[in-house]
């Protein structure tokens, strides 16, 4: 649907392409345009950093917050001891409250980058629904909320219905979970006057239940807005890779790969991306995906430089530009290349280039080396190689061993 928005908010995501849907567009335009809204947008702490995958909607908390209304970062900290259900096949594995914590913290960093936290009217805030969940007592939860939700309803959602419909267990723990996220978004209302709640397409039932609750319990109006789950143009999940997710702390993904990441996006998804994960004008991004042949290069160098820099900052972006210009352009080695340590000791007793290229993350599996270096796509040190079972030794590695996959893809091996 296109809905001709007058709050800057709206308007931005609706050129930009942020929207799927939404519950009351008029009501929530009308809302933007008499005040600050305060919105949030939910993170399970599954892992200790967000990734790709989540930069989407991280990106429509900024823009929330550049058109003068509130951010609310919710973290898990009390639905990750239950999962999230939502169209997956198999229960999520239960994480101690410790690992919690630890995720929490990991995932926490990558917030400051984006949002500006603080005390004043459309400053960030950043909180954890454990504040609210932990001590919930059970009996009166089933009395003052369990009663507002039907499970007829409840097993309609898409989310449990394509699950059910595969004949797969959905454990009652599970589902309780779309039952704990509407009860966030009640104490969310509640407490900070949160009228708005993001996220991806697939939360849409989440979302429903939680504004369901809302009026029924405080009898208030509040609003969910979805965007949409991307995939690239060839039909891949955006933010996988060949080696596993994209991930935004720079401590389990180097500013260089992340850099690499955008550089290698495919020319039809260039234009889409600038206007999702970059601030550059629409028009701009516009012009920049229409370009052609050898010239659309150019712009996912400004893809990557962009994102890069809203994440890591210029000079990690910078950097990375001048490693890949080094390493594509010279065939020499950038000192930002993700780089694996061997060692002394294991390097002593050998290891092949085969095994080498599986740490360095350039093959998924020893069986995928082989066949890459049975297929000419592998190369040391810019050369050739052909034997994956040539083995290594701390003599070879005096000098960094540079390992490439393809055109793209490159590792630095050193002696640890």
């Amino acid at each position: 649907m296109t809905y001709h928005a007058k709050s800057e908010f709206l308007r931005v995501l609706f050129e930009r392409g942020y929207v799927a849907d939404c519950t009351d567009y008029q009501a929530l335009d009308e809302a933007l345009l008499k005040g600050v809204v305060p919105a949030y947008i939910g993170y399970d702490a599954t892992a200790a950093s967000l990734h790709v995958g989540h930069l989407l909607n991280i990106m429509m908390l900024r823009w929330l917050q550049k058109t003068g209304h509130k951010p609310i970062t919710l973290m898990g900290g009390g639905t990750t001891k239950v999962g999230d259900p939502s169209f997956r096949a198999d229960e999520r594995p239960l994480l101690t409250p410790e690992k919690i914590d630890e995720n929490i913290a990991g995932m926490g960093k990558v917030f400051a980058r984006y949002l500006s936290y603080g005390e004043g009217a459309g400053d960030a805030i950043m909180l954890n629904n454990a504040e609210w969940l932990d001590n919930l007592n059970y009996l009166e939860f089933l009395r003052d909320i369990g009663r507002h939700f039907s499970v007829n309803r409840m097993l309609s959602f898409e989310s449990v219905k394509s699950r059910l419909d595969r004949e797969q267990s959905l454990s009652f723990l599970e589902f309780n979970y779309m039952i704990l996220q509407a009860y966030d978004f009640l104490e969310l209302n509640r407490r900070y006057g949160c009228l708005l709640q993001m996220g991806g397409s697939d939360q849409w039932g989440n979302i429903v239940n939680g504004i369901d609750l809302t009026r029924r319990v405080l009898d208030n109006s509040i609003f969910g807005l979805t965007s949409p789950l991307l995939t690239t143009s060839d039909g891949k999940k955006m933010g996988k890779s060949a080696n596993g997710a994209i991930w935004l702390n720079g401590d389990m993904l180097s500013p260089y790969e992340f850099w690499q990441f955008w550089r290698n996006s495919t020319d039809a998804d260039v234009g889409r991306f600038l206007k999702l994960y970059t601030e550059l004008p629409v028009e701009e991004c516009e012009r920049l995906g229409a370009l052609q042949g050898s010239e659309i290069n150019t712009a996912k160098i400004i893809l990557a430089n962009e994102v890069t820099t809203l994440l890591h900052g210029a000079e990690a972006a910078a950097a990375a530009e001048a490693t890949a210009r080094e390493v594509f352009e010279k065939g020499g080695i950038g000192g930002d290349l993700p780089t694996i340590l061997i060692p002394a000791g294991e390097a002593a007793e050998g290891i092949s280039l085969a095994q080498l290229f599986v740490r360095a993350k350039l093959a998924p599996s020893g069986k995928e080396a082989r066949r890459l270096f049975q297929e000419g796509g592998a190369r040391v040190n810019d050369e050739a190689a052909t034997d994956g079972g040539r083995m290594i030794s701390a003599e070879d590695l005096k000098e960094p061993l540079k390992l490439s996959a393809g055109k793209k893809r490159h590792a630095l091996v050193m002696l640890g």
